[in-house]
């Protein structure tokens, strides 16, 4: 029998990446074997994000590119998945001729059974309605071989409708997984090897919140952090409004927990956060890094931040920057205010223009460029735990690995140091990366 191939393209977040990870898993069980080579495929599958409007057009246009493989090869099946796909729905074809398989964020369970119809009928399928269930969530997606960290989602969907966000019609209402299933899945993932998983949702501070009592976010890190074989545990995304008191005290107490927390602030004006319907001042915002660090002085946070929000003006804009000067993020993801069709946020006056947006992202991240620097270069000289994941692509000689505080280190070393945490002394701090030497007995 002729070998069937898989390729399949992923924009946006992590919680992409894991959700393509179980497409591949689905399509595996039908004799798919994956490929990077797009033209070999016999199947391919889009995975789509729609937060911005630049995610938008890339995967449009990446479609375009691909159907003309189509026109090669009339057997090859075309499906468009993931939050592009949930927000067209059949609106894809008409985009597009001749896509096959159009299905959105609750619907990756059922991608056989669809895929099936394809084949059987030769006619477009269309599958966008939400779920009441989690099935997509509980399909457990085996590690690659030799990985050492991994992603296991815990909750889809919110319920906070941030102005400017498409994510609740995209991903549906909040809804978390049963704890003892997560537990299985990272005690399966344990015996496979994996030494790290980062917990996905869109708001992992509310998971358990409709779970009727089974346990909330900090219940279910306390579980996690005594599996055995599990060294490092992750999870975003955080939001500021539902960082509790208990939560940030599990910095200090959990040994596993590690030493980083991506919290985006989004803006430092109190009010661009509420015309933005963040439920927090910068000033809330503030007292939280502060008691973060003093339960964790060593904590490095990372923070998303949007600069052109509708009525952003030279003082809100300010504010931003005045923050940023005070907390001295570890990195920050920024972006220009783009417009996202069905949110509140279109119905705000103020829109800044397109000019000054782009002048306010250059000077946020010039800014922020600073002070990683600054960031990573006080840690030339300490010592840092490092979780060796791989062959370093710069170096054939050199091993790469992250820090508990999520710092990516290069060092020389050899491949049976993959999984192993090792003492690493810092050298030299670099923009985007540290490098060091290892610290042997």
């Amino acid at each position: 029998m002729k070998n069937k191939y898989l390729y399949i393209e992923t924009f946006g977040c992590q919680m992409n990446v894991h959700d393509s990870g179980q497409m591949a898993v689905l399509l595996r069980d039908l004799g798919y074997e994956p490929t990077d080579d797009s033209a070999k495929a016999d199947c391919i599958l889009i995975n789509t994000c729609s937060i911005r409007e630049k995610a938008e057009q890339k995967a449009m246009s990446e479609l375009g590119r691909l159907m003309k493989l189509k026109e090669k090869n009339p057997n090859l099946i075309v499906g468009f998945a993931g939050c592009l796909a949930q927000h067209l729905g059949a609106r894809v074809h008409g985009r597009v001729k001749n896509v096959d398989l159009v299905f959105g964020t609750h619907n990756i369970h059922r991608l056989p059974e669809m895929m099936a119809r394809v084949q059987k009928e030769r006619k477009p399928v269309t599958e966008v309605g939400f779920s009441s269930s989690l099935h997509s969530l509980g399909i457990f997606a085996p590690p690659p071989k030799g990985a050492v960290g991994a992603f296991v989602s815990i909750m889809q969907g919110c319920d906070n409708y941030c102005a400017y966000c498409v994510v609740p019609f995209l991903r549906g209402p909040e809804m978390s997984r049963e704890p003892k299933d997560i537990v299985g899945e990272i005690e399966k993932l344990a015996g496979r090897g994996i030494r790290e998983v980062t917990l996905l949702g869109q708001n992992v501070n509310s998971y358990g919140k409709k779970t009727g009592g089974r346990g909330d976010f900090v219940f279910l890190l306390k579980k996690i952090n005594d599996i055995e074989g599990i060294e490092r545990i992750r999870f975003t995304t955080s939001h500021p409004r539902d960082l509790s008191e208990e939560l940030i005290s599990c910095f200090g107490s959990l040994r596993k927990l590690c030493r980083h927390i991506h919290l985006p602030v989004q803006s430092g004006s109190s009010r661009i956060l509420k015309r933005m319907n963040r439920g927090y001042t910068a000033e809330e915002y503030l007292e939280k890094v502060a008691r973060l660090r003093r339960v964790c002085p060593e904590i490095s946070i990372t923070s998303d931040i949007i600069v052109g929000f509708p009525g952003e003006t030279q003082k809100d804009y300010q504010e931003t920057i005045d923050m940023m000067e005070k907390i001295r993020f570890d990195s920050v993801f920024s972006f220009k205010y783009s417009e996202r069709k069905g949110t509140a946020a279109q119905a705000i006056e103020g829109k800044v223009p397109e000019t000054e947006k782009k002048l306010r992202l250059r000077e946020v991240q010039a800014l922020q460029d600073r002070h990683t620097q600054e960031k990573n270069t006080s840690l030339e000289g300490s010592v840092q735990e490092v979780l060796v994941e791989g062959q370093s692509r710069n170096s054939r000689q050199d091993m790469t690995g992250r820090t508990s505080s999520w710092k990516i280190v290069n060092f020389e070393g050899r491949s049976e140091l993959i999984g192993r945490t090792v003492p690493v002394r810092i050298s030299r701090g670099y923009l985007h990366s540290l490098r060091g030497k290892q610290i042997t007995p």
